[in-house]
């Protein structure tokens, strides 16, 4: 093989269509899509093709969607604490006192969610090569939808008298949908190291984009204010109408000639003058990847991407969601009404955004795991720095920032540091292991990813009693 073809640009797209004749369809060797034992097509000829073009950049589109809709009912479900107080209301009395169902439901919620996603991201890395990427993907977003569309019909059911088995369908369904996505988030990131690393960053940032659409969402809530019933029904609609758009597109997509190339590895050429496909095959040793060698391979990436999420789930949003603006009580809507939605969740969410698109877009540093390391150990500096911010309550440690500048400016370099250490965490660990082990690299960082958002979000109630 040339060194031409050997670069890492001879595996970029070029500029053209996607799209295949009749007589390519019928030389096109597609050994088995499905099978996830092959890992290699070779070419019998010398003169390669280079990767075919995303027409449109349908593929590139496709997993940004996919991205954003992976968690987008985990956003929607935490999203509607107000139909949860409804829901889990006292019914008997006039009483205006929170029940403790109705103070615990947040805690439960988040706990029925981290646990099965930290489990299934870790089986997903283990044990996910053994089955088809059409059948995780699509079976974990059918699982999801049909869920989404159960919570609801329950939006419009009259829970009152049963509040007791609604909260265990609840947390049942909860527990289900965040396991099912956790193997779509681990599949997709599979899926998504076999590409070149823009469509990685397409995934990664899709999620980081639909932290985005859920902010604006509920500051849209809270200005026109309706009722808790009908703000739940609009979001698990959307939920539920997103999830199933994602099913027909990656139906879609997986069918394209694009995905098909990336996926089988295949090399191919054609002659000018009979634009015949190269003769292609499939080598007589399958490879396995070994959960053990690509481990070694990527820890530190792994530990990298591990931090990242503890030290921030470890103070976001547990903590920075009690800090009060400086001039809040004077009747201004912005410190009373929109500070908190705003500086808490929609800047942390665009700066994650933006952290994630600037690391798919300069890539650095590349090759320096323990550089990337040093940066989210240093990034551990947020936390108490936070901590030291207005929050209201507070018992024990004093406030050291009351500006409300400092703790935005805070909040920013959180959040870009966030998405940008991450993505480049979650694009270079693909890199560095062989053709075989690319998928599986990337469910490992996706496990990663799963243990730094359980270890952070157990981190972070220590934090609440300590301040």
């Amino acid at each position: 093989m040339s060194a031409e073809e050997d670069s890492p640009r001879a595996n970029k797209p070029l500029l053209g269509k996607c799209i295949t004749t009749d007589d390519e369809s019928d030389t096109l060797v597609v050994h088995s899509i499905n099978n996830p034992r092959v890992d290699v097509v070779g070419a019998s000829t010398t003169r390669l093709q280079n990767a075919p073009e995303d027409t449109f950049n349908f593929n590139y589109i496709v997993f940004y969607f996919l991205g954003m809709t992976s968690i987008l009912p985990w956003n929607f479900i935490m999203m509607a604490e107000e139909y949860w107080l409804f829901k889990f209301r006292n019914v008997t009395g006039n009483g205006t006192d929170l029940t403790p169902r109705q103070m615990e439901m947040q805690a439960d919620l988040s706990m029925s969610s981290a646990i099965p996603s930290t489990a299934f991201l870790i089986i997903n890395a283990i044990i996910g090569y053994r089955f088809s990427l059409k059948s995780r993907i699509i079976c974990s977003y059918v699982v999801m939808t049909l869920l989404m569309v159960l919570t609801t019909i329950f939006v419009k059911i009259d829970t009152d008298t049963w509040q007791d088995e609604f909260f265990v369908i609840t947390i049942a369904t909860v527990v289900v949908i965040n396991s099912a996505s956790a193997v779509a988030s681990g599949t997709l990131f599979g899926i998504a190291g076999q590409f070149p690393s823009e469509y990685m960053t397409a995934v990664v940032s899709g999620q980081a984009l639909g932290g985005i659409f859920a902010a604006l969402a509920e500051i849209i809530i809270i200005t026109f204010h309706p009722p808790p019933d009908l703000s739940a029904f609009i979001y698990f609609i959307i939920g539920s109408t997103a999830l199933l758009v994602s099913i027909i597109l990656y139906l879609i997509m997986q069918n394209t000639f694009c995905f098909k190339y990336f996926i089988m590895h295949q090399q191919m050429a054609r002659s000018n003058s009979s634009r015949e496909l190269l003769t292609a095959h499939v080598g007589s040793e399958i490879h396995q990847p070994s959960f053990k060698t690509v481990m070694g391979k990527i820890w530190v990436y792994g530990f990298s991407e591990w931090l990242v999420f503890a030290t921030t789930l470890a103070i976001y949003p547990s903590v920075t969601v009690l800090v009060n603006s400086e001039h809040k009580g004077n009747g201004h809507l912005w410190n009373d009404i929109y500070f908190v939605p705003v500086v808490n969740y929609l800047l942390f969410n665009s700066g994650d955004y933006l952290g994630r698109i600037f690391a798919g877009l300069f890539e650095k540093p590349q090759d320096k795991p323990f550089v990337v390391a040093f940066l989210t150990i240093a990034r551990i500096l947020f936390i108490p720095l936070l901590a030291l911010c207005n929050t209201k309550p507070r018992h024990s440690l004093p406030v050291l920032f009351h500006s409300d500048s400092i703790f935005i400016l805070l909040m920013s370099g959180l959040a870009v540091s966030n998405g940008y250490l991450a993505n480049i965490a979650m694009i270079c660990a693909p890199k560095i292991v062989r053709e075989h082990e690319k998928e599986m690299a990337s469910s490992i960082m996706a496990a990663f990813l799963g243990v730094g958002l359980a270890g952070g979000s157990m981190i972070s109630f220590l934090l609440v009693e300590l301040i």
